[in-house]
């Protein structure tokens, strides 16, 4: 059979952007759920008081689950086949579950900073409350994480696996010896196969 002859396997060229834009959103969604969501501003007693809270203090699954899609992200380039697609819909879930925690947590958050300044001896109904864009940024990166395991989930079977080199010793299977390739020829087996 000729080389133009054999059949070519296609390859999977969403392998290595899915990954990219996976661990980068998880990593987004990870450093922006530590960080500070929102600022409020009041008044005590004629002074001004701010305080702010951080998306691990009002909204602690953000993080959380960004550092689970991280993890996943690191199992889904070792692992090969089905386990990988098992390890890409916690991944999928984990993330979901961040994007959802912000989704949801925009009251929640915006309550928190004022009740940190309320602590800070700030009284009245007038209170100033603003988002930082490390609220917005989570969102996103828990977004773009979701996306990208979306896409392992029905592709990961097709990408590329590491090779047998980097699998542990009792897993390789061991090279033929003379005697076992003899021994194969005498009983009528192809020892090369």
């Amino acid at each position: 059979m000729s080389e133009s002859s054999k059949p070519r396997r296609e390859r999977d060229r969403s392998y290595a952007p899915a990954v990219l834009a996976g661990l980068g959103g998880g990593g987004l969604a990870a450093v922006a759920g530590s960080r500070v969501w929102a600022t409020t501003t009041g008044d005590a007693a004629g002074i001004k008081v701010d305080a702010s809270v951080t998306g691990a203090e009002s909204q602690p699954l953000v993080a959380a689950s960004a550092l689970v899609a991280l993890a996943a992200w690191g199992l889904v380039l070792v692992m090969r086949g089905r386990v990988r697609r098992l390890v890409a819909l916690v991944g999928l879930v984990a993330s979901i579950g961040a994007l959802l925690s912000v989704a949801l947590g925009y009251g929640a958050v915006q309550d928190d900073a004022a009740a940190a300044a309320v602590a800070r001896g700030a009284s009245g109904d007038s209170f100033e409350t603003t988002l930082s864009a490390w609220y917005y940024l989570a969102a996103l990166g828990s977004a773009v994480t979701s996306a990208a395991f979306a896409v392992a989930v029905a592709r990961a079977p097709k990408w590329p696996a590491m090779g047998t080199k980097y699998d542990a010793p009792s897993a390789r299977p061991t090279p033929a010896t003379d005697e076992d390739m003899w021994r194969a020829l005498d009983e009528g087996r192809d020892p090369t196969s």
